[in-house]
């Protein structure tokens, strides 16, 4: 089993009560997660956050007080380290696209089956994204609508643009270690530079400033 310490530590934020204690009933199933705590609304969240030590937020976006994507763009002007998951009734591009620019990590729809909502909250907390393909479609979707600049403002090295351009086509560490016969320690250098070059937070980010830069083809899922 598992040792608490090792634990991933979540908050439930979310104005619907009868939500919050189907989730943290849910989540007690798990063994490796812990909910330390729970929010109502947006101030009551970071004001949790001020004592709790907490690595994945689990984030609804319609609340009272201060909403979903005001929380985020607190958390980041606070340099708040834990990780957000958004669960929200809403999935539309504006509303995604907000989120993951804003720096959540991860989208789901309060209709996920529990098993997902578990998988995505594991991700998050490695600081992986998670992004199921309808979400996906939808961030891409959204991207297709702008308009591109000329050339990408950042200037990156010609290894750096490679790995960027995989990143942007979905590519995990191992994968673009395997297409550039370079070790998966270097590829997460690379990603490391990238991040800080461009002034990005997730590997999220990365993509679509991979396709909004047009370094990578615009493929939309067939329903």
């Amino acid at each position: 089993m598992q040792a608490m310490s090792d634990k991933i530590k979540v908050l439930v934020v979310d104005d619907h009560n009868i939500l919050r204690v189907g989730i943290l009933s849910l989540l007690a199933e798990a063994e490796d997660i812990e909910v330390v705590g729970e929010a109502a609304d947006g101030q009551e969240a970071l004001e949790k956050l001020a004592t709790l030590q907490v690595d994945v937020i689990l984030l609804d976006l319609v609340m009272p007080r201060l909403d979903g994507l005001q929380v985020i763009k607190e958390l980041k002007r606070m340099h708040c380290p834990a990780r957000v998951l958004v669960l929200s009734s809403f999935d539309d591009e504006d509303r995604v696209f907000a989120a993951i620019q804003g720096g959540a990590l991860g989208y789901l729809v309060k209709n996920t089956p529990a098993a997902e909502l578990i998988k995505a909250i594991r991700a998050v907390a490695k600081g992986s994204s998670y992004l199921p393909p309808d979400v996906q479609d939808k961030l891409i979707h959204k991207l297709s609508q702008a308009e591109r600049p000329e050339e990408p403002p950042i200037k990156l090295t010609q290894r750096e643009l490679e790995v960027l351009k995989l990143l942007g086509k979905g590519f995990s560490n191992r994968e673009i270690s395997e297409r550039l016969f370079i070790s998966e320690n270097t590829v997460f250098g690379h990603v490391t530079n990238i991040l800080n070059k461009l002034g990005l937070e997730s590997r999220t980010q990365a993509a679509l400033y991979a396709i909004r830069n047009g370094l990578v083809e615009i493929k939309i899922s067939p329903k």
